[in-house]
């Protein structure tokens, strides 16, 4: 049986992007439905997260002329991740597999057929995975290979170059929303849902409008949410320095009398400072990242929403 397809797409000041992206997606769905490979009431789904252009303005003008085109708009910005999220969980109630991407097309959509593909040979996942990054910058491929790889060390299920380019069918984001994690790393929930899943790989495009909503300083950010979210691993690691730390000041509280006893003391203030300094940055050290799991722990007890919906184009059509 065809199955409906809903491709969710979150949007942050998109309006030069949105345009090309929809153009780009309606030939898609053309040709997808003409191949009777999804259901005829398949369609987009744009979320507003926020944003402080004309985006939702074109959102809705992208509704208005062509019933492929729906959308959500948050009631504020929340993020990437809580956009996502929203958008997963209202398209479950319309669609039996839903496809989630960036708006700037740097996700081949063509991977689209390939994920139907692993659908039809049962999997209720499938992972979007780049083939390669030779586009990207020295500095990111580096920087990204070696996030990768700490994840991993943390115990970290996560795929390899994976973004947030995947398809989950319903009964696998049924599932999801049985995490009631707020801080969210998508990439690494999704792992433990489990279920028959598969990777379909594809060359990652350059964005052809607009600007790219992960500057730097937003990708470090990211980077310490994927760790702190899903792994206790750095506090086992300071956990396993103090120990350390422990035994060598046993060993040179030892090594001090010893020499007191023989008569060679050598007076000096250098080695006490610098022991000081150095037992003090470890405990700032520890101490901080302690502070990251217990103000998740804070911000976990509050429950507060992930996202609030204020218009879902959906629900209107029908009124």
């Amino acid at each position: 049986m065809t199955e409906t397809m809903y491709v969710v797409i979150p949007c942050y000041n998109e309006e030069q992007m949105l345009p090309i992206t929809a153009e780009a997606l309606i030939k898609k769905f053309d040709e997808l439905k003409a191949e009777g490979r999804i259901a005829q009431n398949s369609k987009v789904m744009f979320v507003d997260d926020g944003s402080k252009d004309k985006t939702w303005e074109i959102i809705q003008k992208l509704h208005e002329a062509s019933p492929v085109f729906t959308g959500l708009k948050l009631s504020r910005n929340k993020g990437h991740q809580n956009a996502l999220l929203a958008g997963l969980m209202t398209a479950r109630n319309y669609a039996d597999i839903v496809v989630s991407m960036d708006a700037d097309l740097q996700d081949d959509i063509n991977a689209i057929d390939g994920f139907l593909d692993k659908r039809a040979e049962g999997c209720d996942i499938v992972y979007g995975v780049r083939s390669s990054r030779e586009k990207d910058t020295a500095f990111k491929r580096g920087t990204a290979q070696a996030y990768y790889k700490l994840l991993e060390h943390m115990g970290v299920e996560i795929t390899y170059n994976h973004a947030d380019y995947r398809l989950m069918s319903k009964r696998a984001i049924d599932a999801l929303a049985e995490f009631k994690e707020v801080n969210l790393f998508l990439r690494g929930l999704v792992p433990m849902v489990g279920f028959k899943s598969d990777i379909v790989k594809y060359v990652r495009n350059e964005r052809v409008a607009g600007e790219s909503k992960y500057p730097l300083k937003k990708m470090l950010s990211f980077a310490v949410e994927g760790i702190t979210s899903l792994s206790v691993k750095p506090i086992r690691f300071i956990t396993t320095i103090g120990i350390i730390v422990f035994l060598v000041s046993l060993i040179m509280l030892i090594y001090f009398l010893i020499t007191w006893a023989v008569g060679h003391t050598v007076q000096g203030w250098a080695s006490t400072i610098t022991s000081i300094w150095a037992i003090g940055g470890l405990q700032l050290l520890a101490i901080g990242i302690i502070g990251e799991y217990i103000g998740k722990i804070y911000l976990e007890t509050k429950a507060r929403p992930k996202f609030i919906i204020e218009t879902n184009l959906e629900e209107t059509d029908k009124e």
